[in-house]
């Protein structure tokens, strides 16, 4: 039998060049166990792979801010410091970096995103000041209260769940997964990982990117 799985999506299920990895579609679906999308895109993003993949809706989101199982949502903590940090960042010349409709930030309900262009010492500076954590997944700055990891919110959809969180495989590109390689039984960093999340995980890839999940669930698939 295969396992269950925890499934990052920036550098894991896409493209070199960012877009979803159309293997996805197929390769996805057709695994005979549940699969947790963990991500630290806004909640509607995975809800929305999870839907156009017809898989069950199990999604951490937010770096574990957000998690939904068994039709249930939970928001684990608010937004009221990131949103605060953030305004204070741009007060002081710093620039999010998405634009006037900001859809990287729009849908968002526990942190803020960054641009990776933005001023990181600034930025870093200010969170500070707040008591916040600046975390760099490769694709933005995430500005979040600290103690909000992902794999807390992969703990919460195992016990929803009823499966323990040892029996779940992850795979993760970025230092982000660290804790969720924590939680689980085993892991895979794909060869674009960063050094926290290669440091952390049982096995790195050949593949990059989504090549490097195709062999993580081939080499499961084996066992």
């Amino acid at each position: 039998m295969v396992p269950p799985l925890v499934l990052d999506i920036d550098g894991t299920l896409t493209t070199p060049a960012g877009g979803l990895d159309p293997r996805a579609f197929e390769a996805l679906p057709a695994w005979d166990a549940p699969i947790v999308l963990a991500t630290g895109k806004a909640f509607p993003y995975p809800v929305a792979l999870c839907h156009f993949l017809a898989m069950p809706e199990l999604v951490v989101a937010e770096h574990g801010g957000v998690v939904y199982a068994n039709d249930e949502v939970r928001v684990t903590v608010d937004s009221e410091r990131p949103e605060a940090a953030a305004r204070a960042f741009v007060e002081r010349g710093g620039d999010l970096g998405w634009g006037g409709a900001d859809t990287v930030n729009r849908w968002r309900e526990t942190e803020v995103a960054v641009s990776l262009d933005a001023d990181e010492r600034l930025l870093r500076d200010v969170a500070d000041e707040f008591g916040l954590d600046v975390v760099d997944t490769g694709y933005a700055y995430h500005l979040k209260t600290p103690g909000v990891e992902k794999g807390d919110g992969v703990q919460a959809v195992a016990a929803a769940l009823g499966i323990d969180p040892a029996d779940f495989v992850a795979v993760g590109d970025s230092e982000n997964d660290v804790s969720t390689f924590d939680v689980v039984g085993e892991s895979f960093a794909v060869a674009n990982a960063d050094d926290r999340a290669r440091a952390a995980a049982d096995h790195v890839t050949d593949g990059e990117h989504m090549d490097g999940t195709l062999d993580a669930l081939s080499t499961l698939d084996r066992c």
